[in-house]
């Protein structure tokens, strides 16, 4: 294991660490004007939602590990408190990465980068069009966590008005999350797409799980059965009945008088393919 304290090795280094550990992230698109009119656009993968009651977004343009420099997006949410977060999706990535080159202040990176400027409802930021998603936002604070090189800025926005295309809209009116194709920043030159990696996992809030603990100690000490097999066993409300494995055994005699190991491994099976019961009635067959 390395161990590391931040203040034994140079910022860049550190920089580098931190983005590839905490990874993937969401992007925000920031969309700002100068207080003269002048339209900027970049990148952000400091990112994140922060509440609903009210709607908190919060992204940060870190001052410039190079040279210690400000991001024209801070300057202007400073000067105009406004500014638009634009999700980023796989149809526009390309452009939203041309858009981070450190083009000289006043430069319009939407006509950089090729995106269409939209005039916002509430703010005077443009949106992309492009865009799947807009939110439209007031600063409501900005807090400064430091001074030099590598120093972040959270940018504290409240949503004011959002715009969704409905191509990405599921039937009952969610976002469909195939459909909006979203990618997230990793580290290097790294991205991913998200849809690409998508698994469901059952919200324990939704149920009460018996837990780990009350999983029988020969399962939960198995060589074959890892740590995410024993949260998916912990996660059911209750065990199968006594009913319920005896007849599961009936029709699948293979599984009967087998090894702990091979037990263990045919069970392992069905969670990989999500069948938690039938899991549990290998593993509880006498």
């Amino acid at each position: 294991m390395l161990s590391i304290n931040p203040k034994d090795i140079p910022t860049s280094k550190l920089h580098g660490y931190l983005l590839g550990a905490v990874a993937p992230r969401p992007i925000a698109f920031a969309s700002t004007i100068d207080k003269e009119g002048n339209p900027n656009l970049s990148p952000f993968s400091f990112f994140n939602v922060f509440g609903a009651n009210p709607p908190i977004m919060i992204f940060s343009p870190a001052r410039s590990v190079r040279d210690n420099t400000t991001k024209h997006t801070l300057d202007n949410a400073e000067a105009t408190k406004e500014v638009v977060i634009n999700i980023v999706n796989y149809d526009i990535v390309q452009q939203m990465s041309l858009s981070s080159t450190m083009y000289p202040k006043g430069v319009n990176e939407f006509v950089k980068a090729g995106f269409t400027m939209l005039p916002s409802d509430e703010v005077k930021p443009f949106r992309v069009a492009e865009s799947p998603v807009q939110f439209e936002c007031k600063v409501k604070d900005i807090i400064y966590t430091g001074e030099e090189g590598g120093a972040g800025n959270l940018i504290v926005c409240e949503v004011v008005k959002l715009h969704i295309n409905e191509d990405v809209l599921a039937e009952d009116g969610s976002i469909d999350q195939y459909k909006i194709d979203l990618v997230a920043r990793a580290g290097g030159s790294y991205y991913s797409r998200a849809r690409d990696g998508f698994f469901e996992i059952p919200k324990p809030l939704t149920t009460l799980g018996i837990g780990v603990d009350q999983i029988p100690e020969e399962i939960r000490n198995s060589n074959v059965l890892t740590g995410n097999n024993l949260g998916m066993l912990g996660n059911v409300e209750q065990l199968p009945s006594d009913e319920d494995v005896n007849n599961f055994a009936k029709e699948h005699t293979q599984f009967v008088g087998i090894s702990t190991e091979k037990k263990h491994t045919f069970a392992q099976e069905y969670l990989q393919n999500n069948d938690v019961e039938s899991a549990w009635k290998v593993l509880l067959i006498k």
